[in-house]
C-alpha cells in the first residue's frame, strides 16, 4: 500500500529499499501524528493555573474604573485588616524596583512615545488599569480585600474617539508629548492623482473596522518564584516568546540575564495576545521579589476584557481608479487607528497601520498607489498583534474596492480579479507599496477556488433564489499574507525580539533523541511538525523523540510563536540540526564499522548498508557505545553526538504567502440576520509538512474571522467605559455559526529555506473578512445597499436597508 502523506502513514513493508532523505521532497510518513495529542485527551495538559508552589501567595489588582484620572490617594489600611491578607502594595511601592519600559522601532520613522510603569503612582489613563495590588493567602480572600482598597480619583477628560484626538481641543492622554499622534507614515509611488484623474471611473469608500480581543481559552496569568539568596526569579508565564520575556524582565527588574528562567506550561491558545509585555504580569514578578514568596497571578475572564490587548480599530477611507475593461489605475488609503494610552511593549502598537498602509494593494498587479496611516493616543486598552496585525483590515479595503469597482463596471466579481492579479509566471516581483514577492500562485490559487466552489452553479442559484425572496450571496477575495519576519521588521529598530530560532538534537544512550528548540506550542502543533521533521530525516520512529520547548533553562534562545514563523523557521532549524546530526551518527558508524558513510543510511533507528540492505548497527547500540563503552572506540575518535543549529529569515522583510476564499451566505433582509452557507479556500504556504495541521490552522483562522465579520466588537461609551466586557454581551461564534469549510492547496516552496515551508496561520482570518462583507454586499445588491463597517451586524444591515434608523 502507497503512503498518502495527506492522511497518515502506511502500513510499514519489510522490503522497502532504503533511501536518503531529501530536503526539496520531505513528506513525513506521519502527517496524521499529534505526540501531545493524548496528554490534552486524559485531561492531563498541566496549565498555569494548575501549578501549586510551597508558600504561594495570590495577587489580585485594584484597577481603575476610569478611562482617564488623576489619583490623589489610595487608602489600604482597610484592606489590610482583612483576615488572610498579607500585603497590600501600591505604584508607590514598586517604582523603585520595575523600571518604566517605553515601546519605540526607530526603522520605522518618529514616534512619540510615553514610559508605562507596572502600576501608575499619578494618573490612570485607560479604564482597567492596574493602581493597587493585594496579596492574600487566596485569590478569593485578595478579590474581596481588592474592594476594600479605597482610591480617591479626580476623574479627567477622556479621549476616546480616534477622529476626536485629532481636533486642536482634545484632551492629551500625554500632555508632555503635546499630541495625540503617536506616528504617522506616507507611502507615495507617485502620480497617483493624475492616475485617478485619468481613470474612467474613480470610487470612494469608508470602512470602518472595529476593536476586538483575543478571547483565548485560556486567561493570562503569570507566577513568580523569586530566590533572595541567589538573586534567581524562576517566572511561569503565559507567554509565546519565554526568550524574549527573560530579556525584558531581567532589564525592567535590575536581574541578570542570567538569573532570570521562564518557564511556559501548557498553553491555552495565544493568537499575539500572549506576545507582550503586560503591566499586571511584570507587578507580579516585582511584588515576589519585594515580598520574597512565590506569587501567582490569573487574571478572570471580567478583567482580560479590560487589561488583554484589544486590536483593529481603523477608520479607511479609501479610493479606487478603474478603466471601464476592469483594469485598476490606482489605489489610495487613508487609514486612522487607536492606539490606546500606550504603545504595547515591545512591538509597539504601529504594526497594525503600517501593514494596512502596506498590504492594501499587495495581492494587485498596479503601477500608483499612496497610502497614508496614522495612529493615535486615546484612553482605551492599548492596542497589539492580534492575528493578521492588520492584514484583515487591508484585505478587507482592498476586497471591498475590487467588488466595488465589479459592480460599476459591469464585470463578474471573479473575471475583475483574475484581470488585476499578479500573473503567476511574473514572480518574483516588487509590489507597488515596495514589498519583495518571491513566488506566489494567486491566479492558480483563484481558479481551483472557483472549481471548489461549481461557482457557475452558484451564480444560478442566486438568481433563481431571489425570484422567490431568498437573498444569497457571494463573496470573494483573493490575498495575500505576510509570514515569518526578518530581523527588518522589529530589530532594526532597536526591539528586543528575535526572528531566529534554534534546535538542539541529542542521541541519549537508549538510541532516542532529544530536542530542544525555542518555538513555543499555543495548540498550532509545532511539536507534531519538530516531531516530524526530525523523524523523516534522521530515520528514527516518532516515538523515540522527545520534545522540549518554553523553558528558557533547558532550550536554545529562540524566537517563540508568531507571524505564523513556526514551521518555516523553527522547522528549518530543526531540519538543520536533524540532517547534521544524521551525518554524524552514520560518520560514528563508519569509523567503528569501518565502512563507508555514504553506502549507509537510516531506516527506523537502524542503520542499513545500502549495497547489501543489511543492518549495520542500530541508534541504540551507537548511544550505549558513545555514553559508557568508550574504551572500544578506535584510538583519538571522540564523537559529538549532539548539534545545536540556527536559523533566521534574512532574505525578504516577511515570505509571503497566498490564498482565495469564497463564501456563499444568506442575508434576511427583514431581520438582518445572516446566515454562511458554506466557505471554501485554497492555501498556498509552500511545502505542507503536515496537511492536517494546516487545514485545522485554516479552519480556525477562519472561524476567528467569522467572528471580526459578524460578532466581535469592544463598545466604550463616551467616557471610555467598555460595555460589553463580559462573555455575554461580547459575542464569539460557537459550533452553531461555523459553516461546512472546505480547504484546498497549492504548494509553491519558497527558495528561501530548505524546507521550502511559508506560514498558513493567519490567512483564513485575513481573507474571510472582506469575503463575507464582500457576500452581503452582493446579496444587498439588489437593494442598492451595502454595509461598510465591522462587524456586520444585523442592525446595520436594517439600517443600510433603510429599514430602521
Amino acid at each position: 500500500m502507497p503512503a498518502d502523506y495527506r492522511n497518515g502513514p502506511a502500513p510499514a513493508t519489510s522490503d522497502a529499499t532504503p533511501t536518503r532523505p531529501n530536503a526539496a521532497n520531505i513528506r513525513p510518513n506521519l502527517l496524521g501524528y499529534r505526540p501531545n495529542a493524548v496528554k490534552f485527551i486524559q485531561g492531563r495538559g498541566r496549565y498555569l493555573d494548575d501549578i501549586t508552589l510551597t508558600g504561594m501567595l495570590h495577587v489580585c489588582y485594584v484597577r481603575s474604573p476610569y478611562a482617564h484620572a488623576k489619583i490623589v490617594s489610595v487608602d489600604t489600611s482597610a484592606a489590610l485588616q482583612t483576615s488572610g491578607v498579607t500585603y497590600v502594595l501600591t505604584g508607590q511601592d514598586l517604582a523603585g524596583l520595575c523600571r518604566p519600559w517605553t515601546a519605540r522601532l526607530t526603522n520605522l520613522g518618529e514616534m512619540k512615545t510615553a514610559p508605562q510603569a507596572a502600576m501608575p503612582t499619578d494618573i490612570v489613563r485607560w479604564q482597567g488599569e492596574p493602581v493597587a495590588a493585594v496579596v492574600a493567602g487566596s485569590r478569593a480572600v485578595a478579590e474581596d480585600a481588592a474592594e476594600r482598597v479605597e482610591v480617591d480619583y479626580a476623574e479627567l477628560p477622556a479621549v476616546v474617539d480616534p477622529e476626536a484626538a485629532l481636533e486642536p481641543d482634545a484632551p492629551l492622554v500625554h500632555p508632555d508629548l503635546e499630541t495625540n499622534i503617536a506616528w504617522s507614515i506616507n507611502i507615495d509611488s507617485g502620480e497617483v492623482d493624475e492616475a485617478l484623474a485619468g481613470s474612467d471611473l474613480v470610487i470612494e469608500k469608508t470602512f470602518a473596522v472595529n476593536r476586538q480581543t483575543g478571547v483565548t481559552l485560556e486567561p493570562r496569568g503569570a507566577i513568580a518564584d523569586y530566590d533572595p539568596a541567589g538573586r534567581y526569579l524562576t517566572l511561569y508565564l503565559t507567554s509565546q516568546v519565554p526568550h524574549i520575556q527573560r530579556y525584558i524582565y531581567a532589564r525592567q527588574l535590575g536581574l541578570n540575564e542570567a538569573n532570570v528562567r521562564i518557564i511556559c506550561p501548557d498553553i491555552g491558545g495565544g493568537f499575539g495576545l500572549k506576545l507582550h509585555v503586560y503591566s499586571d504580569e511584570i507587578a507580579t514578578a516585582a511584588i515576589s521579589m519585594l515580598i520574597r514568596r512565590p506569587v501567582k497571578f490569573v487574571a478572570d475572564r471580567l478583567e482580560s476584557f479590560v487589561s488583554d490587548i484589544h486590536a483593529r480599530g481603523h477608520r479607511v477611507k479609501a479610493r479606487i481608479g478603474v478603466n471601464n475593461d476592469g483594469k485598476i489605475q490606482a489605489m489610495e488609503v487613508d487609514d486612522l487607528a487607536g492606539a490606546g494610552p500606550y504603545l504595547i511593549h515591545p512591538r509597539t502598537s504601529v504594526i497594525e497601520p503600517l501593514l494596512v498602509a502596506i498590504c492594501t494593494p499587495l495581492a494587485y498587479d498596479l503601477k500608483h498607489y499612496r497610502a497614508n496611516a496614522s495612529l493615535v493616543y486615546q484612553n482605551k486598552v492599548s492596542t497589539g498583534q492580534y492575528r493578521g496585525v492588520g492584514m484583515p483590515v487591508a484585505s478587507l479595503v482592498a476586497e471591498g474596492l475590487v467588488d466595488a469597482a465589479a459592480r460599476a463596471t459591469g464585470l463578474d466579481k471573479a473575471e475583475i480579479r483574475k484581470r488585476n492579479l499578479f500573473k503567476d509566471d511574473a514572480y518574483p516581483v516588487t509590489g507597488i507599496s515596495g514589498e519583495y514577492l518571491e513566488c506566489l500562485s494567486q491566479q492558480a490559487a483563484l481558479d481551483k477556488l472557483l472549481q471548489m466552489m461549481d461557482y457557475d452553479r452558484l451564480l444560478e442559484e442566486q438568481d433563481a433564489g431571489r425570484d422567490k425572496g431568498i437573498y444569497q450571496g457571494i463573496g470573494l477575495a483573493t490575498v495575500v499574507e505576510g509570514t515569518s519576519p526578518s530581523p527588518a521588521l522589529y530589530a532594526a529598530g532597536g526591539a528586543p525580539i528575535s526572528s531566529r530560532d534554534a534546535c538542539t538534537l541529542r542521541l541519549e544512550a537508549g538510541g532516542n533523541i532529544s530536542c530542544a528548540t525555542g518555538l513555543t506550542d499555543q495548540g498550532q502543533g509545532g511539536e507534531a511538525v519538530v516531531t516530524q521533521l526530525i523523524a523523516e530525516v534522521i530515520g528514527i520512529p516518532a516515538d523515540e523523540i522527545n520534545i522540549v520547548m518554553g523553558d528558557t533553562a533547558t532550550t536554545p534562545f529562540g524566537g517563540g510563536t508568531w507571524a505564523s514563523r513556526g514551521t518555516a523557521i523553527a522547522g528549518e532549524a530543526c531540519l538543520l540540526a536533524a540532517t547534521e546530526m544524521r551525518g554524524k551518527i552514520l560518520e560514528v558508524v563508519a569509523t567503528i564499522h569501518e565502512q563507508p558513510a555514504d553506502i549507509l543510511t537510516i531506516k527506523a533507528g537502524d542503520v542499513i548498508n545500502l549495497e547489501t540492505n543489511e543492518k549495520v548497527s542500530s541508534l541504540a547500540e551507537i548511544g550505549n557505545t558513545i555514553h559508557f563503552n568508550t574504551h572500544t572506540l578506535p584510538a583519538g575518535f571522540e564523537p559529538e553526538l549532539i548539534v545545536t543549529r540556527h536559523y533566521s529569515q534574512r532574505q525578504q522583510l516577511m515570505i509571503y504567502a497566498n490564498c482565495a476564499l469564497g463564501v456563499s451566505l444568506d442575508v434576511d433582509v427583514n431581520t438582518g440576520l445572516v446566515t454562511l452557507n458554506k466557505i471554501w479556500t485554497v492555501d498556498d504556504c509552500g511545502r505542507i509538512i503536515n496537511e492536517k495541521l494546516v487545514v485545522e490552522q485554516m479552519r480556525g483562522s477562519i472561524v476567528q474571522g467569522i467572528g471580526s465579520s459578524l460578532y466581535e466588537e469592544c463598545i466604550y461609551d463616551e467616557t471610555g467605559q467598555l460595555l460589553n466586557g463580559n462573555m455575554f454581551e461580547y459575542l464569539v461564534p460557537m459550533a452553531g455559526e461555523m459553516p461546512d469549510i472546505e480547504v484546498g492547496h497549492i504548494e509553491t516552496p519558497t527558495k528561501a529555506t530548505q524546507l521550502g515551508a511559508k506560514g498558513c496561520g493567519e490567512a483564513g482570518i485575513i481573507a474571510v473578512c472582506g469575503a463575507i462583507m464582500n457576500g452581503i454586499n452582493d446579496a444587498l445588491e439588489p437593494f442598492g445597499a451595502e454595509v461598510t463597517s465591522q462587524p456586520f451586524t444585523p442592525e446595520k444591515i436594517l439600517k443600510a436597508l433603510g429599514k430602521i434608523q
